[in-house]
């Protein structure tokens, strides 16, 4: 039987596991807006080529949803956050300009300015 201690640090090497594996630690961050007038147009297909290219190898990056930002007329919408960077947001992104924000801002560092919500 574990001592207190060893049941104590195989839980906090479990929890440190479930942080990394889940992407709580990336440098950089995608929310997808997912609110009912958000998945009406399309966000719920961005959503999974974002996922897609995760489980696909694309590393780093930790991927979540957002809730209205009240821009309708922008639908959907992406944020990516980067550490040490100003989060960008990008309107009416479908998924092949889901596809080119991976490409183009997430693995070369370009921010997709026609795109951009100011």
């Amino acid at each position: 039987m574990a001592t207190p201690l060893e049941t104590i640090k195989k839980k906090r090497a479990e929890a440190i596991c479930r942080i990394i594996s889940k992407g709580y630690l990336s440098t950089k961050r995608v929310y997808v807006g997912m609110a009912t007038c958000e998945v009406a147009a399309g966000s719920k297909e961005v959503m999974e080529v974002f996922d897609n290219a995760i489980k696909n190898g694309l590393g780093d990056v930790y991927l979540s949803q957002k809730g209205c930002a009240g821009r309708c007329n922008l639908e959907p919408t992406v944020e990516v956050v980067e550490e040490n960077k100003i989060p960008v947001k990008y309107g009416k992104i479908n998924a092949e300009r889901a596809r080119e924000i991976i490409e183009r801002h997430l693995k070369r560092g370009e921010v997709i300015e026609e795109w951009v919500i100011r």
